[in-house]
């Protein structure tokens, strides 16, 4: 399955930074790498995902200079048509995103206002364990990473969202190396996009 439509792109400055925006039509899920220059390995798996499940695909990629981490909030508060479009288009989003918990280096947190999304997720996810460990409960996911914001743009769709967290080893081939996600993990996260599509208007 492929998630190829012919790209879109776009050119923001968000707080003196600026982004190259590049959006890939498909179906009703959404992929969205907010952070592809700073949190390594996200912004591949969004690509990777949306080629092998069909899924719509946004990401944000710093054009040049050192990486800088804008909240999702902020993000989600700019002016950007790419995003409106992104957000027009899809049911759900699974926002991709990197953390560094020193005390939580292989649990992936399920975060995002609703939470069907990341109970479904956490089915797919499941095979990872006892290498890693999905976390759906809001209650153990740092406050920080719970990406429960309504300007988040993972709760903007209008339907449904999980924002994943995952930790260093789950998306790069090892520490400090380059940023291809494990395949493990690529299998396992596809798994969970598939079940997702139950929640868009095309199941």
């Amino acid at each position: 399955m492929s998630g190829t439509g012919r790209p879109l792109t776009e050119r923001v400055t968000i707080e003196g930074v600026e982004f190259t925006v590049t959006l890939t039509p498909g179906d009703g899920i959404g992929l969205l790498a907010l952070h592809a220059s700073v949190e390594g390995g996200t912004g591949e798996l969004a690509d990777e995902l949306a080629q092998r499940c069909g899924a719509t695909r946004l990401v944000f990629r710093q054009s040049d200079g050192e990486p800088v981490h804008i909240p999702s909030a902020r993000m989600g508060a700019v002016p950007c048509r790419l995003l409106r479009d992104f957000l027009a288009r899809v049911d759900v989003v699974v926002s991709l995103h990197g953390h560094l918990r020193p005390a939580a280096p292989r649990s992936i947190f399920l975060g995002g206002a609703d939470r069907t999304a990341p109970r479904l997720m956490a089915g797919g996810l499941a095979s990872l364990r006892p290498r890693f460990e999905p976390v759906t409960d809001l209650a153990l996911i740092p406050a920080a990473l719970r990406g429960v914001n309504p300007r988040n743009p993972v709760n903007m769709a209008g339907g449904s969202g999980v924002q994943v967290e995952l930790p260093l080893l789950a998306r790069t081939t090892f520490p400090g190396g380059a940023d291809v996600p494990p395949r493990d993990v690529a299998d396992a996260l596809a798994d969970g996009v598939r079940r997702l599509r139950a929640l868009t208007r095309e199941a």
